[in-house]
């Protein structure tokens, strides 16, 4: 007999069911009353450089590392590029 072991996808009917995923770029701490006064065109500052790395979270567990890129032929849509991933094996 030739049986095959199901894979993870097969297994567990939850690997099926989408997750929101939040790419943090940076933090703002700005004043109240600067936040207050803040208009169309205004810039707010991070806490981090263009070049710096973008985190990924689920809920508010981090998941990941990567690199913001633009994907190819997309007209500017953004994607990441992972640079690291956590061990996920053993769940959230």
């Amino acid at each position: 007999m030739n049986e095959t072991a199901p894979n993870a996808s097969t297994a567990n009917p939850f690997t099926q069911v989408p997750i929101e995923i939040t790419i943090s770029v940076g933090k703002a701490r700005p004043l109240v009353r600067d936040l207050l006064r803040l208009k169309r065109d205004a810039v707010l500052s991070l806490d981090r450089k263009v070049d710096d790395p973008v985190e990924l979270y689920v809920g508010d567990k981090l998941i990941a590392r990567g690199e913001l890129t633009e994907i190819d032929g997309s007209d500017g849509q953004l994607a990441v590029r992972l640079t690291e991933v956590a061990d996920l094996q053993n769940g959230l």
